[in-house]
């Protein structure tokens, strides 16, 4: 073959296989071979190959009309020039299927994580929203009692009551604030309480400096405390003095309500919707079923959130 020939060959069939390329990853990106069909695969870029191969054959034929000695060797060569092009060509139509079934693979995944996702971000916002009608009600139920027995005091809890669910509201939409924030709408909280109760709450608080600045999932402590409340306030008449306290431990920042009980009242063995509903929102934030432990022993009921800071 004289110089001319071989590199107008070689040129044209460059650019006859990366046209065949082009062709096949527009055909495998708008349809995929299945099993049922998959028979494509293999039939789809033998037919390609032989096509190329075929007017690249012809091309050159008008081109080097001229040329029997190339003539001839470009007939003679077709089968070898459809072999390659054929294996070459399947290759790469396995390794775009491969790809896109990656990828494909990838995607649903993606789409999955994403579902998931949504579905604890749904089931989040419905606990706390479920949490604030739980106090909401219980506050008017004492504000009804209040309102013949003591307007005044009705009037103090109405207000406290307003700026307890306006700080409440300012944090809807935030999956994370400072443990101070959190401490100060306790205090609106015990507030509120302490205008049902009067003198026979008393509070504790125990928060260590360094841990103020930590940031926890919002509304996880009030539960707490209104079930260390209900648990031991509610059917007695003496003082009751409830603790909290705030300290880190290790990689963990440790929260713990105290309230006294009473051994012979079955109520603190039962944790409640609103314990129960705070180990859930942990096991859709952290993953884990451990980070809520209560204990009662000597007339005193514990309940202790574990809070990962590296989570």
């Amino acid at each position: 073959m004289k110089e001319e020939p071989a590199r107008v060959d070689a040129f044209f069939f460059t650019l006859f296989f990366l046209g065949g390329v082009l062709l096949l990853d527009r055909v495998f990106r708008h349809y995929m071979p299945n099993r049922k069909n998959g028979f494509l695969l293999v039939i789809f870029p033998l037919l390609l190959s032989g096509g190329l191969v075929w007017g690249h054959a012809q091309l050159l034929e008008w081109w080097f009309a001229e040329e029997s000695d190339y003539l001839e060797l470009l007939e003679s060569s077709f089968l070898y020039r459809w072999v390659f092009l054929g294996v070459v060509i399947q290759l790469l139509a396995v390794l775009a299927v491969v790809i896109s079934k990656l990828a494909g693979q990838e995607e649903l995944s993606r789409r999955e994580g994403q579902l998931l996702q949504l579905s604890k971000d749904a089931e989040l916002a419905q606990l706390r929203q479920q949490l604030q009608p739980h106090f909401l009600f219980n506050s008017l139920n004492s504000i009804h009692a209040l309102v013949l027995a003591s307007p005044q005091r009705a009037r103090e809890m109405v207000l406290l009551l307003s700026d307890f669910l306006r700080g409440t509201l300012r944090s809807e939409g935030q999956s994370r604030i400072s443990l101070s924030d959190e401490l100060k709408y306790l205090g609106m909280y015990f507030d509120i309480e302490q205008v049902r109760f009067g003198h026979r709450l008393l509070v504790e608080m125990e928060v260590a400096s360094e841990v103020e600045s930590l940031k926890i999932p919002p509304l996880l402590v009030q539960p707490l405390v209104e079930n260390a409340i209900k648990y031991g306030l509610y059917g007695t008449l003496g003082e009751v003095t409830i603790r909290v306290s705030c300290k880190k431990e290790e990689n963990y920042l440790l929260i713990t309500v105290e309230n006294p009980f009473d051994s012979q009242d079955s109520g603190p063995e039962g944790i409640g919707f609103g314990l129960s509903s705070i180990e859930r929102r942990l096991f859709l934030i952290f993953g884990r079923t451990d980070l809520l432990l209560k204990s009662a022993e000597n007339n005193l009921f514990q309940v202790q959130l574990k809070l990962p800071l590296t989570a």
